[in-house]
């Protein structure tokens, strides 16, 4: 049998590089013309959602068992990417939707699945994930709600802070203590709440840097009955489901920022190729050239990096935690750097809203913060490392 060349085994199949042309037609057409609207007025993409649940990419993820297009892993990076590149806030509604429903799809009952997966795969609903606490933060086992069993339902108590697309999303993966004097991180579940619960309610929009056009907002539970049935795995098991998850959703993370960076230096090229300053093209100075190399290097290890953990998370791998926290801390940090070039080539311009790289910055922040922060990756990184030893 003949060998496959290292140059088959590092390139992005034909169906992939496919599905890349059609949604960047999408996200071209459809949602970039809204793009600065959406972040000057901080309102929700209605066109962009429409345009992307008409073309089955606002939850490609979805298994075909349950109505979805059952999308690999790499396929919904790129779908991620391609919409981050023209708009970010756009690009959460199929990565918060991923990261939503993946605790379903990991360790959910079949009518679990059955119920909540179909209208999240027809566009019916998106799907918003609720770990994070004020005053937990990253240490995610002290998180302070609650749900207490009674009888075959429970009833939840709490908060939960920093929720992507809450208010608009019907569905919500909630997590919460519900052994007290269990044993730390062993005493978390996971639960499915519905926006129509009595008792759920939301708090006001943040006002935000980046990412403006999807509403971030609290969640507040007060005395919320959850049927029995809707819980996701065992009791005692949310933790574990949890992290699992993000070994999978950091990876879109990680796509969402070469997107990001992606858009911004594709603007940037365009700009100094056409601005002149003392006789010449800016893009003719060695200094610029260095500056757009510098930028096109690392985007291009951050975008690797990526699609590796993606083909990772499809496998399952032993080494997600590590590859998909080094892709999401790396793509990130590039990204920072890259927008911020971006800007600077700009000069003057990139300073003002009326070129899209200053929003472009501003978007990228977040994903050096969310899924957890750099800092908790080199943490999950070490960890890896040293259990390997």
């Amino acid at each position: 049998m003949k060998p496959t060349s290292t140059f088959d085994l590092f390139q992005i199949s034909e169906d992939h590089e496919a599905l890349r042309e059609a949604v960047r037609a999408v996200a071209e057409d459809k949602i970039a013309p809204y793009a600065a609207e959406v972040d000057r007025t901080a309102s929700f993409p209605t066109a962009a959602y429409d345009a992307l649940v008409a073309s089955d990419f606002h939850a490609p993820h979805v298994p075909e068992a349950y109505d979805g297009v059952g999308a690999d892993a790499v396929a919904c990076a790129i779908v991620v990417e391609e919409v981050a590149r023209v708009c970010a806030s756009s690009s959460l509604i199929p990565g918060a939707n991923k990261l939503g429903s993946t605790p379903l799809i990991l360790a959910g009952s079949e009518e679990l699945k059955l119920k909540y997966l179909r209208p999240l795969a027809n566009g019916a609903t998106t799907f918003s994930y609720a770990l994070s606490e004020r005053e937990a933060g990253s240490d995610t086992a002290a998180m302070r709600t609650r749900a207490m069993a009674d009888g075959d339902d429970w009833v939840l108590n709490g908060q939960k802070s920093w929720i992507t697309n809450a208010g608009f999303s019907e569905y919500y993966t909630v997590l919460a203590v519900t052994d007290p004097d269990g044993k730390r991180g062993s005493n978390v579940s996971a639960f499915v709440v519905e926006k129509s619960d009595a008792g759920f309610s939301f708090g006001e929009k943040e006002r935000k840097l980046g990412i403006k056009g999807s509403p971030t907002r609290e969640l507040h539970f007060d005395s919320v009955r959850i049927p029995g049935d809707r819980i996701i795995g065992e009791p005692g098991e949310g933790l574990k489901i949890a992290l699992r998850t993000l070994d999978h959703t950091r990876v879109t993370v990680g796509a969402q920022a070469v997107g990001i960076a992606q858009g911004a230096l594709d603007f940037a090229l365009d700009y100094v190729k056409e601005r002149k300053q003392f006789g010449k093209r800016i893009a003719d100075f060695q200094g610029i050239q260095f500056m757009l190399a510098d930028m096109a290097m690392t985007l291009e290890a951050a975008r690797h990096m990526v699609y590796v953990a993606a083909a990772k998370s499809e496998r399952n791998d032993a080494d997600l935690s590590f590859f998909s926290a080094a892709a999401k801390c790396y793509a990130s940090d590039v990204a920072m750097q890259v927008t911020t070039d971006a800007v600077q080539l700009l000069g003057g311009y990139g300073f003002t809203e009326d070129f899209p790289v200053e929003r472009m910055m501003r978007d990228a922040k977040i994903t050096q913060i969310y899924e957890g922060t750099n800092q908790i990756q080199r943490v999950v990184m070490a960890r890896h490392l040293l259990e390997m030893r």
